[in-house]
């Protein structure tokens, strides 16, 4: 890190070099400050004055923070800043799940809440986890309607369990949709025959 001198107009202000961490990050006196992850391993130059610190990469300005004040070694991590799986996973907590329950459906929101109820929080995020998981596979009124299947059929319901009804419905539903092509193959060869006999009687 080195300290560069900044324009007369701003001597209030220091100037200095560093690295941006593999982790997005900055240091400045023992604090961590975020920046797009996107210039991880860049070089860049901040700009400190008493209350804030701003980060510039080729004279553009890339990020903002107050400056902490707080013990050593604190954070300030914007979530703009973060890689979406990093994002996804700040975001991963009881009342997101809850709320994107509720935009599917009351019955996975009965689901959602019952395996927040009884499991410790902890397990219930990464069951949540494996359920959210599945549901990118399907609809969302695919993932109600069995869930209130699955409400239906157990006491103590599970998402393996839910899986499985997933599954069969999908099994269901493709069937039917074979059925309805075969006979409509049938009766397309059916008329296709009979047209043809009536050219030979014709002839």
């Amino acid at each position: 890190m080195r300290r560069k001198e900044p324009p007369i107009a701003d001597r209030r202000a220091i100037i200095i070099e560093s690295k941006v961490q593999l982790n997005y990050h900055i240091q400045v006196d023992r604090m961590y400050y975020s920046v797009p992850y996107d210039y991880v391993r860049e070089d860049v130059d901040i700009r400190l004055t008493a209350d804030l610190i701003e980060v510039y990469f080729k004279e553009v300005r890339i990020a903002s923070h107050k400056r902490l004040k707080g013990e050593i070694g604190e954070f300030f991590t914007n979530p703009d800043h973060m890689p979406d799986n990093h994002r996804l996973y700040l975001e991963h907590n009881p009342e997101n799940n809850r709320k994107w329950a509720e935009t599917i459906g009351p019955s996975i929101a009965q689901f959602v809440s019952y395996i927040l109820e009884m499991n410790v929080e902890k397990k219930a995020l990464n069951i949540l986890s494996t359920l959210r998981n599945i549901a990118t596979k399907y609809t969302n009124e695919e993932i109600e309607k069995a869930t209130e299947t699955l409400l239906e059929i157990s006491t103590k319901p599970t998402v393996s369990v839910l899986k499985s009804v997933l599954e069969r419905n999908k099994k269901k539903k493709q069937n039917k949709k074979t059925d309805i092509s075969s006979n409509h193959t049938t009766s397309d060869d059916y008329g296709f025959v009979r047209g043809a006999k009536y050219l030979v009687q014709g002839e």
